[in-house]
C-alpha cells in the first residue's frame, strides 16, 4: 500500500513538472530607466504562444506638467513588425498571441530627456495541444484544461503585480506631494519673514528721516 502510495505521489510531481515546463515559459520582472529608447528581448519558441504583460512608471515628476507626452511602448515581432503598441502612458496591461516562434523586442521610448523608472512584467504562456500530449501515455485532454487553469492563474498574478506597482507609484506621487507642500510652505513662511524684515526697516527709516526732518 505504501509503495503505490509513493508511486502515485511520484507520477503526480512527474506530471505537474511536465505542466510547469509545458505552460510556463518565461515569467520575469524588472525595473528598467529609460533616458531614451530601452529594449527587452525575449524568446518565444511557440507559435500562438500566450504573451502577456504590464509596466508601470515608477519615477514620474515630470508628469506634474499635463503636458507631459508620457511614455511610449512598443512590441515587435522576429520578423520586425509592430504587433503591440502603447502611446503617451504611464503604464497599461497587455496580452495578445505570437503570431510566430523567434526573438520579440519589447520597447519603451522616453521623448524628453528627463530619465523615467518603469517596472516591467512579462509572461509567455504555452497551453499544450492534443498532439503534444499525445506523444506522452500519461496525459490525456483534462491536461489542456489544467493548463488553462494555470493560465488564469498567472493572470491573477499579473494583475497582483500591476496593483501592487500602481500602489508603488500612488505613495511615491503621495509623497513627493508632501515633501513639495512643505518645500513650498517653507519658502513661504521665508519670503512672508523677509518681507516683514523689510517693511519693518523701512518704516524705521521713514520715522527717522521724519524726526530728522523736524528737528532741522
Amino acid at each position: 500500500m505504501e509503495t503505490n502510495t509513493r508511486f502515485v505521489s511520484a507520477k503526480l510531481c512527474f506530471v505537474l513538472g511536465f505542466l510547469a515546463n509545458c505552460c510556463v515559459r518565461h515569467v520575469f520582472s524588472l525595473s528598467i530607466t529609460v533616458l531614451d529608447v530601452e529594449c527587452v528581448s525575449e524568446l518565444v519558441l511557440y507559435e500562438g504562444d500566450i504573451i502577456s504583460g504590464n509596466f508601470v512608471v515608477m519615477d514620474h515628476e515630470i508628469f506634474w506638467n499635463s503636458e507631459h507626452p508620457g511614455i511610449d511602448f512598443s512590441v515587435s515581432s522576429p520578423g520586425g513588425n509592430i504587433v503591440h503598441s502603447l502611446k503617451g502612458t504611464s503604464g497599461d496591461k497587455f496580452e495578445f498571441k505570437a503570431p510566430r516562434s523567434g526573438i520579440y523586442n519589447f520597447c519603451f521610448r522616453n521623448p524628453l530627456a528627463s530619465p523615467e523608472t518603469v517596472a516591467f512584467y512579462l509572461h509567455v504562456g504555452h497551453i499544450p495541444d492534443q498532439n503534444e500530449l499525445a506523444k506522452n501515455e500519461h496525459f490525456n485532454s483534462i491536461n489542456v484544461k489544467i493548463a488553462e487553469v494555470r493560465e488564469a492563474l498567472e493572470s491573477i498574478t499579473a494583475e497582483q503585480k500591476y496593483l501592487k506597482a500602481r500602489d508603488a507609484r500612488h505613495r511615491y506621487t503621495s509623497e513627493s506631494t508632501r515633501k513639495r507642500v512643505i518645500f513650498y510652505s517653507i519658502v513661504e513662511y521665508l519670503f512672508l519673514a523677509a518681507s516683514s524684515v523689510l517693511q519693518i526697516v523701512y518704516i524705521r527709516r521713514l520715522f527717522s528721516s521724519s524726526v530728522a526732518y523736524n528737528r532741522v
